[in-house]
């Protein structure tokens, strides 16, 4: 089969939309389809050097970009001016495909990235099958719990509310949504967002998926926790209001009440980590936190087997690519059954906690004991081996074969 992919993010080892780009087209290609896709020339280096070390003969590539004059509505990391600038790369980027399927004859067309089901696609327009998504973006943070964002997270949070309040009369979405053959979508919130007669044709599918073969750490992990008496606990992700430990460094307080001895490591950046370190002192329990600058993943690795948890209390994530790599090192994860985390823990693997209706003071309490209760050691082990095992129903080979049938 020949497959169109447009993938406005796309490039190798660069982590979050990029990779979710170059893995579609990485695995469809391994499964033997003829693979074309349409991206940005600004990753055109990295891609070429990965194409001459995998000599991958089924993976084509084409790049389009906007004009000079306007294309740095891309730059400076601004959601809105990216969002503009994905818009407009989307009218281009569809002639362009006209021209490639006039000469390639495509089976079908697939839209991965931008994988947000506020950012339209306009591929649907060339005639054959066309696949949308995964697209995530629905997650909403229940009100009890934005206590503790600060007044920048509470405005964020509400302009996201009214943009996904907008979707549905959306007419570039709703263009999109007609278009698609079949619509994947990241969690049941973002289904929810979908008007009504286009639900039917939508099937719940992360974005995200984890590396083909996870190796057994169990071994390595029992050993390392005979000699360590430390408990530790493991963040990893921007500080950020919606990542929610506003409500985990609470918890973490909840556990040194009943293991002294337990310490929390951040391992990442962003504009709350002042807040949450003046709230990790009014707790009194800063002297437990150890703060580390972001890491490149291969660096994360150590960091996965000396730790014996993840906290991961999200308030909004549609993935969750930390939660999959703890899961595939044998490690629990504890978050909250919201998103994409909600979807990928189970507790053969970890601990969910519940947040529907729950007021913050009881989140955060249920989220103390579920870190409590993983100090035991052979509940701990017996989730750590389930923790890889269902890490393996995320992989990418799995992923692609589910929605493409396995082959060609």
């Amino acid at each position: 089969m020949k497959v169109l992919l447009s993938a406005f993010a796309c490039e190798p080892h660069r982590g979050s939309e990029p990779e979710v780009g170059w893995k579609w087209a990485l695995h469809l290609a391994e499964i033997g389809h003829e693979v074309w896709v349409l991206t940005r020339s600004e990753s055109r280096p990295a891609i070429e050097a990965e194409l001459v070390r995998l000599c991958e003969k089924r993976l084509h590539f084409g790049y389009c970009d906007l004009p000079e004059p306007i294309r740095w509505w891309g730059k400076g990391g601004r959601k809105l001016s990216l969002y503009v600038h994905y818009a407009l790369w989307q009218w281009r980027a569809v002639r362009v495909a006209r021209d490639l399927h006039a000469r390639q004859g495509f089976d079908r067309v697939h839209h991965v990235t931008f994988a947000g089901v506020r950012a339209p696609s306009f591929m649907g327009t060339l005639g054959i099958p066309f696949m949308f998504g995964p697209v995530a973006g629905g997650e909403r943070a229940p009100w009890k719990l934005r206590c503790g964002y600060g007044l920048e997270g509470w405005l964020l949070d509400a302009l996201r509310d009214l943009a996904n309040a907008t979707v549905r009369f959306n007419p570039l979405m709703l263009r999109t949504f007609a278009c698609a053959t079949t619509i994947y979508v990241t969690s049941r919130d973002t289904l929810g967002l979908l008007p009504r007669a286009h639900r039917k044709k939508a099937v719940i599918e992360l974005a995200i998926g984890s590396e083909d073969e996870a190796a057994d750490f169990t071994a390595d992990l029992a050993e390392r926790r005979r000699s360590d008496t430390t408990f530790h606990v493991l963040y990893v992700g921007q500080f950020l209001y919606l990542k929610g430990m506003h409500l985990g460094i609470p918890a973490f307080a909840h556990l040194v009440k009943a293991r002294p001895d337990a310490r929390l490591t951040m391992i990442g950046h962003g504009s709350a980590r002042t807040r949450w370190q003046k709230l990790a002192e009014r707790l009194g329990i800063a002297a437990k936190i150890d703060w580390q600058p972001w890491l490149r993943r291969a660096e994360l690795a150590k960091f996965y087997a000396s730790h014996q948890v993840m906290l991961f209390p999200s308030l909004h994530d549609s993935g969750g690519m930390v939660v999959l790599e703890s899961l595939a090192h044998g490690m629990p994860v504890v978050c909250l059954n919201i998103g994409g985390p909600g979807i990928i823990v189970t507790n053969d693997c970890g601990r969910l906690v519940d947040v529907a209706g729950k007021p913050k003071a009881e989140v955060i309490a249920k989220l103390g004991q579920a870190l409590i209760d993983l100090t035991d050691e052979d509940t701990r082990l017996q989730l750590a081996s389930g923790a890889q095992q269902r890490s393996r129903d995320f992989c990418w080979q799995k992923k692609v074969a589910r929605i493409y049938g396995g082959g060609v």
